[in-house]
């Protein structure tokens, strides 16, 4: 049952007026181009509606194919067409074909305006579910995905829908209310940056606390550092943890079971606002503000985690991506910069969520962009720390060099700067 199935709504239809109004000529308009795909015609069935108001009425027809079909309709009031192309791929791949046939009938009808919908049908194995093709929005008009080799999971917790794939690209893929959360490929474009940059520009971090990072990733790069003497991960669901310890040892390697890491379930905000410790970092490895995270990307929250700050500690966060979320990156940079003496941006392009992205270190003292390469790798060789697969002194400060449609988010920026 798997195929592939393609629509389109044709406006303003400048076609010789016979394929609108005639099943004859739009018959054998649309046999030729069945055939000219490579697709096979078994039968057909087309009815002309009769005038209407003294206009001619339009046409409907389908024709049947060894591969599925071809439904077509007519609309000669509004010069308009509806296309609905269907093909299994049982023994073969007929999705090139119909792509053909579809850019052929679109450039029979030549429409002033369109609108087309390209659908993945079915699945290889449907136990399995492998072949699925996996999106996510970026925003309300973009999309990015990834084809799936088999489903493993699939899950509602009290707080959020989890999902777990296997994938060609990446392996192992986390989906947390349809979105990526991290892969067992990729993971390190994410976690490495996020901690690192804040981590290896404190001179000796000791404490730490995450809130979230549920997959251990965060995690796994905090407990590289030995002069890290204890982390608290506050994570608000338990079962993104139990799907972590049995999919993604890839990604935490373990960190859940070392002696330093102590796991706490429970409201990230509760857990600010409920203990007094002092940390040297803190780290929010979160969904995105639109989801049950809302309130940890706050102004609020923000002054919350300050005080929680000790001396010369830094918080680390992501903020989106300035390409497809603009407003929200300009937003939070906003709001931390109202809240913390010092907000160094930095960016990267993480092939999980499909785009540039945009984090961020905050502290009232430290600066990460003033510690200089030789000292950075003075701290790595020190700490013994070898085995990154992203971050080096050279990329740390790389990342925060901030192209100019970047620097026009900051505060205080206009329309006119960095130009």
């Amino acid at each position: 049952m798997q195929g592939l199935h393609l629509t389109a709504d044709l406006y303003g239809c400048r076609c010789r007026r016979d394929l609108l109004i005639d099943a004859i000529g739009l018959a054998t308009m649309c046999a030729g181009a069945v055939a000219n795909a490579g697709l096979t015609l078994v039968d057909e069935k087309f009815h002309v509606f009769p005038d209407y108001q003294g206009q001619p009425g339009g046409v409907t027809g389908a024709l049947l194919l060894a591969e599925s079909h071809l439904a077509v309709h007519t609309w000669p009031e509004r010069d308009g067409v509806t296309l609905d192309v269907y093909v299994c791929n049982f023994s073969t791949d007929n999705s090139s074909k119909a792509e053909q046939l579809m850019d052929a009938l679109i450039i029979e009808f030549a429409p002033q305006r369109m609108n087309t919908n390209r659908i993945l049908r079915g699945s290889v194995d449907p136990d399995t579910q492998s072949d699925e093709l996996l999106l996510e929005w970026l925003n309300r008009d973009s999309a990015y995905g990834f084809r799936v080799s088999r489903r493993l999971e699939t899950l509602k917790s009290a707080h959020q829908t989890i999902e777990v794939f296997d994938t060609p690209q990446f392996g192992k893929l986390f989906r947390l209310d349809g979105a990526y959360m991290t892969s067992e490929r990729d993971e390190f474009f994410y976690h490495e940056p996020l901690v690192h940059c804040a981590a290896l520009a404190h001179p000796a971090p000791r404490r730490a606390l995450i809130i979230g990072g549920g997959d251990g990733g965060s995690s796994e790069e905090m407990l590289k550092h030995p002069c890290i003497e204890s982390v608290v991960v506050a994570e608000l669901d338990p079962m993104v943890v139990d799907i972590a310890r049995r999919h993604l040892q890839t990604v935490h390697h373990g960190a859940f079971d070392d002696p330093r890491l102590t796991l706490v379930f429970g409201d990230g905000l509760a857990y600010a606002r409920e203990h007094d410790a002092r940390f040297d970092l803190i780290v929010l490895d979160l969904t995105d503000p639109d989801t049950p995270a809302q309130q940890l990307y706050t102004r609020e929250f923000f002054t919350l985690l300050r005080e929680r700050l000790a001396p010369g500690g830094a918080i680390t966060l992501h903020i989106g991506s300035p390409v497809f979320t603009p407003e929200r990156v300009r937003h939070l940079l906003a709001e931390l910069s109202r809240v913390f003496d010092k907000v160094a941006p930095l960016g990267l392009y993480i092939p999980l969520y499909g785009a540039y992205w945009a984090m961020a270190v905050a502290s009232m003292t430290l600066d990460p962009r003033e510690v200089d390469a030789r000292t950075l790798d003075d701290r790595l060789r020190e700490r013994a720390i070898g085995d990154l697969e992203y971050y080096n002194p050279a990329v740390h400060h790389a990342l925060f060099a901030m192209p100019n449609f970047v620097q026009r988010l900051l505060p205080g920026a206009d329309a006119g700067a960095a130009r």
